[in-house]
C-alpha cells in the first residue's frame, strides 16, 4: 500500500516538473521572437571605418558633422549628410526634449573636438 502512494507521488512530481519545464520553454520561444530583429534593422555594430572619398574628406580638413536620429538612437554623419561617421548607442529618448528636436532637425557640429564633448556629455 505504501508502495503504491510513493510511486503516485513520484509520478505527480514528475508530471509538475514536464509541466513546468514546458511552460518555461513556450515562455523563452516568445521572448526570443519578440527580441528578434526585423529584417531592415541594422544588427552589425561593428566599427565603421571611412575609406575612399570620406577619409579623403576627413584628411582635407574640411569638417563637420550633423547628428541626427536613425532607429531611435544618435548617428553622427560628415558634412555631406551622406556618409555615416559613427553609430552611436545614445537612445534618443534619453536626451532632453530640446537636444531631440535639435537632432530630429540634424543638429550641426563644427569639429571633432565639439562633437566628441557632446557624445561624451550624453553617453553616460
Amino acid at each position: 500500500m505504501k508502495t503504491k502512494y510513493i510511486v503516485g507521488f513520484f509520478a505527480v512530481i514528475l508530471i509538475f516538473g514536464a509541466l513546468l519545464t514546458a511552460g518555461y520553454q513556450i515562455s523563452y520561444e516568445r521572448i526570443a521572437e519578440r527580441s528578434a530583429a526585423p529584417d531592415n534593422e541594422i544588427t552589425d555594430t561593428r566599427s565603421i571605418t571611412a575609406e575612399g572619398e570620406a577619409a579623403a574628406e576627413d584628411a582635407s580638413g574640411e569638417e563637420g558633422y550633423y547628428l541626427c536620429e536613425m532607429q531611435g538612437f544618435v548617428v553622427v554623419y560628415l558634412s555631406d549628410r551622406q556618409t555615416i561617421y559613427e553609430m552611436t548607442e545614445i537612445p534618443l529618448s534619453d536626451l532632453p526634449e530640446e537636444v531631440q528636436q535639435e537632432i530630429a532637425a540634424g543638429k550641426y557640429i563644427a569639429d571633432k573636438d565639439e562633437l566628441y564633448g557632446f557624445l561624451e556629455n550624453y553617453s553616460s
